[in-house]
């Protein structure tokens, strides 16, 4: 069976040499030379073989420490059609419930329930109406000064969304967090749409109430299905891309999950997990090369 397999590492510390490549494509007993996607950061190796995760696990034993991922896969056309990805911690760098909470002195309380949830030890539900509850009477307006100061958005993402956007793809931004934040994540970014959970307020503050019903883990999924069989898109087409338990459901359904700096069940559960890459690596996934890039 021909394979490739793609090296990254992040575009600020290149890890992707010329000697670890060599040393890689030995290991994979590839018989042409690697293709260069990026000069020291990302890298295809074309190989036969039958086993792509044992090839996986023999190149992260030659890579041992080295802040490099890999990702092994058949070989052919790898581009997507669909990008369905979650928001906290995947897009952007923060978790927008923690940061409204550090309005309220409450981050310290409120991330640990997060980070509970988010590791798959609690249920979503309910750990984010627990969550949202502590909000209550936190004023509207303090939305705005999290998103103006707080939240940044993660390394790649837009380079990301307007490469594949410019190859035909659709890209939907679908969050367990809240409308506020992802109909202006999506707009900096530039997904197509954005889905998300709804904070309620009376009289300019937060009620501590969320609407109904709550968007988690199932309804991700069930958007990623509406999504593919409304454009006609077979599942083998689409990528997904989250770091939480509540992303596992649309993880698992895509064609190619992916698990991005994920909690150890994410990353256990996904086709691929990226550790050091930023979100330029789904591009390098795709075989995508660094010339081909969108930015703007």
């Amino acid at each position: 069976m021909s394979l490739v397999a793609t090296l990254v590492s992040t575009p600020t510390a290149p890890a992707v040499d010329q000697e670890l490549l060599v040393r890689a494509a030995d290991t994979l007993g590839a018989t042409e030379a690697p293709v260069v996607l990026s000069p020291g950061v990302a890298a295809d190796i074309r190989f036969t073989g039958a086993d792509a995760r044992a090839a996986e696990q023999d190149l992260r034993s030659v890579i041992g420490s080295q802040p490099v991922d890999v990702f092994v896969q058949a070989d052919g056309d790898r581009r997507k059609r669909l990008l369905i990805a979650d928001m906290d911690s995947t897009m952007i760098r923060q978790e927008c419930i923690d940061e409204l909470a550090a309005e309220l002195g409450l981050k310290e309380r409120i991330s640990e329930i997060t980070e509970r949830a988010m590791r798959g030890d609690i249920e979503f539900e309910p750990a984010l109406q627990e969550r949202v509850g502590l909000l209550e009477g936190l004023p509207v307006s303090a939305i705005g000064s999290v998103l103006s100061n707080r939240i940044q958005l993660m390394p790649g993402g837009r380079t990301l969304v307007q490469t594949m956007k410019a190859n035909g793809a659709y890209c939907a931004l679908v969050s367990g967090g809240f409308t506020h934040f992802t109909k202006a994540i999506a707009n900096m970014i530039g997904f197509d749409e954005n889905q998300a959970n709804t904070l309620l307020e009376a009289d300019g503050k937060l009620t501590g109430k969320v609407g109904q019903p709550i968007l988690g883990r199932d309804a991700k999924r069930a958007r990623l299905e509406f999504l593919a069989a409304e454009k006609g898109i077979a599942f083998e087409d689409t990528l997904a891309v989250g770091d939480g338990a509540n992303d596992l459901a649309m993880i698992e359904r895509a064609g190619t999950g992916v698990a991005y700096r994920a909690k150890p069940a994410v990353a256990e559960a996904a086709d691929f997990r990226i550790d050091h890459g930023d979100l330029t690596a789904l591009l390098y996934l795709q075989g995508y090369a660094e010339k081909d890039f969108v930015l703007s």
